[in-house]
C-alpha cells in the first residue's frame, strides 16, 4: 500500500538508510583500529552502483517495477585503501578524515530519518482527515 502512495520512495530511503549504517560502522571500525600495525583504512561506496541502476531502470518499458528492482538488488561495495602510510607500522588511518566522514555519515542519516518521518507524518495527517 506505501508503494502505491509514495512509488519507491520508501524503499530507496530504506536501502539508503541501511547503506549509511554500514558506511558508520566501517567508519567505527576504521577509528577503533588506529593503533593496530598494518591497518588499512576501509570505506564502503554505494551511491555510483545505485545511481547506475536507477538510470538503467528508468529507461525500461516499465519503469516502476524496474526502479524497485534497482533499489532491491543494489549492493554495498567494501573497499581497502592503499594509500600509502606515513607511520611505520604500516597503518594508514587518518583520524582527521575518519572524523570527518563519521559526522557526515550522521548527518546524512539524520536527514533521510527526518524526510521518513516527514513523509508518515504527512500521511498520518491525511488520514486523519477521513
Amino acid at each position: 500500500m506505501l508503494s502505491s502512495l509514495y512509488g519507491n520512495g520508501i524503499e530507496l530511503t530504506e536501502k539508503t538508510l541501511d547503506f549509511l549504517w554500514g558506511r558508520q560502522s566501517i567508519t567505527l571500525n576504521n577509528i577503533t583500529n588506529v593503533d593496530t600495525p598494518g591497518y588499512k583504512t576501509k570505506y564502503m561506496t554505494f551511491e555510483g552502483v545505485l545511481q547506475k541502476k536507477l538510470q538503467s531502470a528508468s529507461q525500461d518499458r516499465h519503469p516502476k517495477s524496474a526502479v524497485g528492482q534497482a533499489i532491491h538488488s543494489s549492493v554495498a561495495r567494501l573497499h581497502v585503501s592503499e594509500a600509502e602510510s606515513t607511520r611505520l607500522d604500516g597503518n594508514n588511518v587518518d583520524m582527521d578524515q575518519e572524523q570527518v566522514d563519521l559526522v557526515r555519515t550522521a548527518y546524512e542519516y539524520q536527514y533521510l530519518l527526518k524526510s521518513i518521518n516527514n513523509d508518515f507524518k504527512r500521511l498520518q495527517s491525511a488520514a486523519k482527515a477521513f
